[in-house]
């Protein structure tokens, strides 16, 4: 069920998603500052592309003082734009009957993307 969620994802916008977060992610990685949210936005990317079948676990260092550093960091300089953007798509898919399964995942990456640091996509 995962491959076929995966596909349809793909075909009705989740490649979208990716290019975004990839080109962003270049972006940060480009700057020496940048480089440790660029990484985080590969990590978005990814779960961007194929989002069936993934999880999104805690790490056990993701109490420490710099996760949350850069955590606060994230949230203010674009993790609630990112996070209400999923939500929002979320919302609007989980209109239709159809549409839940997409839905569902919006809202898993809306977490991702609104706290990224500290966290693991298994």
């Amino acid at each position: 069920m995962s491959i076929i969620g995966n596909i349809l994802w793909i075909i009705s916008g989740g490649f979208l998603i990716f290019l975004e977060y990839a080109l962003g992610g270049v972006a940060m990685c480009a700057t020496i500052v940048g480089i440790p949210f660029g990484i985080q936005l590969f990590k978005l990317a990814l779960l961007g592309l194929l989002p069936f079948g993934k999880t999104i676990v805690s790490t056990p260092t993701s109490t420490g003082f710099l996760a949350t550093v850069f955590n606060i960091v994230w949230i203010f300089t674009g993790g609630i734009v990112v996070s209400l953007t999923h939500l929002l798509l979320g919302l609007l898919l989980a209109v239709t009957v159809v549409g839940i399964p997409f839905a569902k995942q919006h809202f898993k990456l809306a977490s991702l993307a609104f706290t990224p640091f500290g966290k693991a996509v298994l």
